[in-house]
């Protein structure tokens, strides 16, 4: 199993910045794919960013350039670097692992808050 711990989310204005952390209980080297996804209030989680364990990275078109994910494996650690935040970016932030074979299994982190307003 894989146990995520999500941090940084925060109140931040328009045009500002924040780093969302998000912890693995194990090596995330083993880990076939981390990702972040959100969840605005009143619409579906949707995927934010990925990246694989191979260091491939994918994002949504609505944060490209503005969003980086990166991974520190010797901390266990995927980062999401938050540039340019806009009021649409206001969600809950959740940290997704996909681990396991011969099917994975996809784990799930307890969210962090991020809010954009003036």
């Amino acid at each position: 199993q894989v146990q995520l711990v999500e941090s940084g989310g925060d109140l931040v204005q328009p045009g500002g910045s924040l780093r969302l952390s998000c912890q693995a209980s194990r090596n995330i080297f083993s880990i076939n794919v981390m990702g972040w996804y959100r969840q605005a209030p009143g619409k579906e989680r949707e995927l934010v960013a990925s990246i694989s364990r191979g260091g491939s990275t994918n994002y949504a078109d609505s944060v490209k350039g503005r969003f980086t994910i990166s991974r520190d494996n010797a901390k266990n650690t995927v980062y999401l670097q938050m540039n340019s935040l806009k009021p649409e970016d206001t969600a809950v932030y959740y940290c997704k692992a996909l681990w396991g074979a011969p099917v994975p299994t996809a784990y799930w982190g307890q969210g962090t808050q991020v809010t954009v307003s003036s």
